[in-house]
């Protein structure tokens, strides 16, 4: 392994090269949008067992974020990015060769295994930048996680639209062979190593626990939210995770730290942060619906995917442009008021688009307005997180917020779609959407809006000069003791 003073790259650098593993990394949450509708056909499956090509990907974004945290902290983050795209490239060749179901649900599955480059990633940034670059890098990094989606919506949508769609997961590999290549070159391995012994049984506990939970969640829909199967999952994940969070307890090097994460800054940002979760899927799930609805049903705009991808492209823009706004506001008021900010930003664009969805631009207008909340919440969180945890627990807590992030999303499917699968008009033969159920879609993205700004609300005042103060301090202290404060970075 070189040495890290073999690699002098600059902070932008750095940056530039988390940033774009980032949105390579949340692009494969869309990747395959466009062509849900279509799969059961190319996989010569029926629409219940194709859905496991998203659920897959889902489940294991959730299961790997904690994990991937707690093994960057312990062997390296540069190791754990480099591991973690090696396996995203594996996973689209696989499914770029795939004409069957089940290779298909394995390179999905091994695509979401890279999303802990997210919270990872964000971490190097805390061990490589000088202090005054950390808090506008973290904010465009963390901002990231919904910047790919956005953009890779109307991306696929074209591809699909326009040629094979194996090209998707060539152009997914291709990606991620770049940014495997960029940070094999670019990064040195961090020299802030929290060694020990991997929480074997912990890991495991964690991945079943999430497993049991989640998979009901999102699949509820398909096999009855009161079967015995669903309630049976539930209970069991419920009862796993009771264990686990016991067992963590109880063992002097657990894979995640429950003393750090039930501190007041740490467990209601991390609640808020499934709040912010669920409003963002909302949006990515409610409103290309809306868009693409027939316009027989009096409400619906009759566009194309490729037309309501690229309506709702602009969001994604947003959130990128948004994301030094939130770190000045942080370095200002404190990164709990970005937060704040953001979730309040969130809960006014689904309240404006209530009263505009009559027209392509209105929804673009309510896209915007919703993805500069999430810009300037997502880019918040890390501050709050790395303000209130040990330097050697940073990549560990990302991850963890990252996986309260990813239960967000996996609640916001299960609910909409519940909600659109029962809120119902006829339109010949067909069952659609009804607009009652698309306004009912907003009005709980409100709630839980709501909900997030009551969290937040509830997460400890930093001290009102440390923001400030921060930029001043060296490297040096910053790394070996962040003090609470800067968590307004």
């Amino acid at each position: 392994m070189p040495t890290r003073h073999s690699r002098t790259p600059g902070p932008g650098a750095i940056t530039a090269v988390i940033a774009l593993s980032g949105i390579v990394v949340s692009l494969m949450q869309t990747l395959v949008v466009p062509i849900i509708p279509k799969l059961p056909e190319l996989l010569g499956a029926s629409a219940s067992d194709a859905s496991w090509v998203i659920t897959a990907t889902l489940l294991a974004a959730a299961v790997v974020t904690p994990i991937a945290g707690r093994l960057g902290d312990m062997y390296g983050k540069r190791r754990v990015l480099v591991a973690s795209l090696a396996v995203l490239v594996v996973g689209s060749v696989v499914c770029a060769v795939s004409d069957s179901l089940v290779p298909m649900i394995v390179g999905r599955a091994l695509q979401g295994l890279a999303t802990g480059v997210i919270p990872v990633g964000i971490s190097v940034l805390r061990d490589e930048l000088p202090p005054a670059r950390i808090g506008g890098a973290v904010s465009l990094v963390s901002a990231t996680l919904g910047v790919g989606g956005a953009i890779g919506l109307p991306v696929s949508a074209a591809i699909a639209q326009g040629t094979d769609w194996h090209v998707l997961f060539w152009l997914a590999a291709g990606l991620g062979t770049l940014c495997l290549v960029l940070v094999t070159l670019l990064l040195s391995e961090s020299r802030r190593l929290s060694p020990g012994r991997f929480d074997v049984p912990g890991a495991a506990g964690l991945a079943g626990g999430l497993v049991l939970l989640l998979l009901p969640v999102t699949k509820g829909g398909d096999w009855g939210w009161t079967s015995v199967t669903t309630l049976s999952l539930l209970g069991a994940g419920v009862l796993t995770l009771a264990l686990w969070a016991w067992y963590e307890t109880r063992v002097s090097q657990p894979l995640v730290d429950l003393r750090v994460t039930v501190r007041r800054p740490v467990l209601f940002t991390n609640l808020a942060s499934v709040l912010v979760g669920f409003a963002m899927y909302a949006m990515s799930l409610t409103l290309p619906q809306l868009l693409q609805s027939p316009e027989a049903t009096g409400y619906g705009l009759g566009r194309s995917t490729l037309a309501a991808g690229l309506a709702l492209a602009p969001g994604g823009l947003v959130m990128m442009a948004l994301s030094p706004v939130s770190a000045r506001i942080t370095a200002r008021h404190g990164a709990r008021t970005s937060l704040l900010t953001g979730v309040a930003v969130i809960g006014l664009g689904y309240g404006v688009g209530l009263l505009l969805m009559a027209e392509v631009w209105q929804i673009v207008v309510t896209s915007m307005v919703i993805s500069a909340g999430v810009g300037i919440a997502y880019a918040a969180m890390p501050a709050l997180i790395m303000g209130a945890v040990p330097v050697s627990e940073t990549a560990s807590a990302n991850g963890v917020n990252a996986l309260m992030r990813s239960i967000g999303t996996s609640a916001a499917s299960a609910v909409m779609a519940a909600i659109l699968a029962n809120m119902t008009m006829s339109l010949g033969p067909a069952h659609l959407p009804s607009e009652q159920g698309f306004r009912m879609t907003y009005v709980v993205a409100v709630l839980a809006s709501v909900a997030g700004l009551l969290l937040t609300l509830a997460i400890p005042r930093a001290r009102a000069a440390a923001g400030h103060a921060a930029h001043t301090e060296s490297a040096a202290s910053l790394r070996d003791a962040l003090p609470a404060g800067t968590g307004k970075h």
